[in-house]
Formats: C-alpha cells, structure tokens, sequence
C-alpha cells in the first residue's frame, strides 16, 4: 500500500434512535445513572454503571440506540453531522 494513498472515504446508512441528554443523575453507587432527555415527551429512563463506564456520556449529546439493539453514546456534534431526523 502507498504510504502517500488516501484512505476509502465511507457514507454513514444506518438508522438509529437517539434522544439529545438534558442531563445525567447519579453517582453509579447504586450501579445506575437516570438520563434525562431533553426532547419533549419523553421521561428520565435508567442506564447502568456499566453504559456510562464504557460510554462516558455528557450532557448535550446522544444517547443512541442502533437496530441490533446495542446503545451507545455520541458527542453532539458527531451525532448532528452525520445523521438528519426522519
């Protein structure tokens, strides 16, 4: 391979739900944070220790939930560049 040699640039396709963070409550000594969303009509839900360990999610960004099933956490901006509402 060139060392001079542009990567493969690649498109995002995939579909996933998201709600933006208001904020996060907890301090993981009962192994959960509450998130709060920030989108109207949805109530504060439950994540584990293990989530905000792994994840590190901050206020402002996006809890994020793929088809398969697996949640993760994006940064605002990350999340807003590459994906629209639909």
């Amino acid at each position: 391979m060139d060392a001079s040699a542009e990567m493969p640039k690649y498109v995002c396709h995939k579909k996933v739900w998201a709600l933006k963070i208001k904020s996060i409550q907890g301090d993981g000594i009962l192994g959960e944070f509450e998130i709060t969303p920030e989108d109207e009509g949805y109530a504060p839900f439950l994540v584990p220790d293990s989530y905000v360990t792994k994840h590190n999610p901050q206020v402002g960004g996006y809890y994020v939930v793929y088809e398969d099933g697996y949640k993760s956490y994006s940064p605002a901006k990350a999340f807003e560049d590459g994906y629209t509402r639909i």
